[in-house]
């Protein structure tokens, strides 16, 4: 998508082939900084520190990891090992563990002297494929704006959670897609932008790619979306999805399921826009999604810019408070009024997502 007019990718091979370049999101909004990767151990920190994040970004970052890793090892051992290393970084979006089994398949067969060259091409193919994928996600879930667009002939207000914007995929993004195909044709749209604290995810990474791309966008408290939807000033919720099990729950960033709530007692749709490796077709249940309990300074302190230009970071909790900090939440399919894939949208429930992947749902172990 757009910087300043230039297209970028999250993520990519630099120039010398050998490392991976990626944005760094934990300086954004207020510096757009390249990070170079060459280890497996500085991919690993790139997504156990957040430096990318965003469900399909991480299964890509950890296929590059594991290019990085085979430099160094390309042994049984050394692919084992970097697949054990990059899958404990972060336990609850699915895509990982995906790109990862990925890798395995296509390198396990493999001599040794072969897996590099094999490797980078599978992750490469992994990234393109994220990219159409969030286009095709883009292309059919532009329709519920259009809908909207042509029945009221007005503006369609959107809210969305957290970021599932391009900077939460390699390009394009999931819930967001819909967004910029709808700017992109001319549907007058407004995106309703939830600070998503504690990170701010929101007011720092959608608020700024939204801002570069020129889409009309108004952050807000993340405890103001349910009075929004009461006065009629959304028109549907999308939001991405780190998990989504077989039977349509939805994991996604802490607060999630509080805006699905608010949007049922409004009558406002609540949709969830994701690609097929963030489905667990091993699962029924999304409370036995384990959640990633993060550090609690990411709740006691937060990073601004003061008033001569510093970038700083300051506490906002007594000293002696506690702090825990859940990074997810589920938002069971009850609540849920569609998911939006590169398939299409369907129900959320298991016979829903059996219409758009049959061969999936019958190829899945019983889930827990």
């Amino acid at each position: 998508m757009r910087v300043a007019g230039v297209h970028q990718r999250t993520i990519r091979v630099a120039a010398d082939g050998r490392t991976v370049e990626i944005i760094d999101q934990t300086r954004l909004p207020f510096e757009l900084a390249v990070v170079e990767l060459a280890s497996l151990e500085a991919a690993a920190h790139a997504i156990r520190s957040m430096q990318v994040r965003g469900a399909p970004l991480i299964g890509v970052t950890a296929a590059y990891g594991v290019c990085l890793a085979l430099l160094r090892d390309a042994s049984d051992a050394g692919l084992a090992r970097a697949c054990e290393l990059l899958r404990a970084t972060r336990p609850t979006a699915v895509n990982l563990r995906f790109a990862l089994e990925a890798m395995n398949e296509a390198l396990a067969g493999l001599p040794p002297g072969e897996r590099v060259e094999a490797a980078w091409a599978r992750a490469a193919a992994l990234a393109d494929e994220d990219v159409a994928l969030c286009r095709a996600i883009g292309e059919h879930g532009v329709a519920l704006l259009e809908d909207v667009h042509a029945r009221t002939g007005e503006r369609v207000d959107v809210l969305t959670h957290c970021n599932a914007g391009w900077l939460a995929t390699v390009d394009w993004g999931t819930a967001l897609a819909p967004v910029y195909l709808a700017d992109q044709r001319g549907i007058p749209v407004h995106v309703w932008v939830d600070e998503t604290r504690p990170r701010n995810q929101g007011a720092s990474l959608t608020a700024w790619e939204l801002g570069e791309h020129g889409v009309p966008h108004t952050v807000v408290a993340d405890n103001a979306g349910g009075h929004l939807m009461q006065r009629g000033r959304v028109d549907l919720c999308i939001t991405g999805s780190d998990r989504t099990t077989a039977s349509g729950d939805v994991c996604n960033k802490i607060g999630t399921y509080l805006k699905a709530l608010a949007a049922r007692d409004s009558g406002v749709p609540f949709y969830a826009a994701f690609p097929y490796s963030t489905i667990d077709w091993t699962l029924d249940d999304g409370l036995r999604i384990p959640i990633e309990e993060r550090d609690a300074d990411e709740l006691a302190c937060v990073t601004g810019r003061a008033d001569d230009g510093r970038i700083t970071r300051v506490r906002v909790l007594p000293p002696a408070s506690a702090a825990a900090n859940p990074a997810f939440d589920v938002t069971p399919a009850r609540l849920v009024t569609g998911l939006v894939t590169e398939r299409g949208i369907c129900s959320a429930s298991r016979a829903g997502l059996a219409s758009l992947y049959p061969e999936r749902a019958a190829a899945a172990p019983a889930p827990a």
